[in-house]
């Protein structure tokens, strides 16, 4: 399904075992998230940093991993220089070790479903993917070495996804297509693709942190 959505809308991406490599491991993030819900892990619903530090650790966890998110051949790193900013999760393949440019970066904001969180979905998530920066010569603020990077939603209230994301549509008049509901979603851009992975931490709302 993804395949045909992006040829239909005349994507070109030469690159697609990165594309497939990228959504598949896109999907057994979502298996460690289901399994931190599982063990009633609780989150503080205004600080989405102290939400990723939880879902690295889960993502990190050699055991998890094997067990619960088949992940291998991947390492985890948070909060590192790219461009003039700082990625919340960059992703090195053991495959291209060795290429310092090479990996994939993940953006993670909060959503409840008002205006300003959606907003800096878009304005401090997706354009740092997509809109061009005169500092940096005029490439985007985070790079893409594979035309494939991703957007974690962490979704904080509670609030129907599907009809949210209608709503971030229209504020930035961006499709976002469907590959799962409520889960994963693509964006097509002019020179790149995104995931956005939608992770409900409503029921997990402990308490209020440090606001990030």
């Amino acid at each position: 399904m993804f395949d045909d959505k992006l040829d239909a809308t005349s994507f070109t991406f030469s690159k697609r075992v990165y594309e497939d490599e990228f959504r598949q491991l896109m999907l057994n993030i979502y298996s460690c998230y289901e399994y931190l819900i599982s063990c009633s892990v609780k989150v503080p619903s205004n600080n989405e940093n102290a939400i990723r530090d939880i879902l690295l650790e889960y993502l990190k966890d050699t055991k998890i991993r094997q067990d619960y998110c088949l992940i291998e051949g991947f390492r985890f790193d948070k909060e590192v220089d790219e461009g003039i900013g700082r990625v919340d999760i960059k992703i090195i393949s053991i495959n291209d070790f060795e290429d310092h440019d090479a990996y994939y970066i993940i953006e993670c904001k909060r959503l409840d479903g008002y205006a300003k969180l959606n907003e800096a979905y878009v304005d401090d998530g997706i354009k740092r993917f997509t809109t061009s920066y005169k500092s940096l010569g005029d490439d985007p603020y985070y790079s893409s070495y594979y035309g494939i990077n991703g957007m974690i939603g962490f979704i904080v209230a509670n609030i129907d996804i599907d009809d949210n994301i209608k709503k971030i549509e229209s504020y930035c008049s961006i499709k976002f297509e469907t590959i799962e509901k409520d889960k994963l979603y693509f964006t097509i851009h002019s020179s790149l693709c995104l995931l956005h992975l939608m992770m409900d931490f409503s029921k997990n709302i402990k308490y209020k942190g440090k606001v990030r």
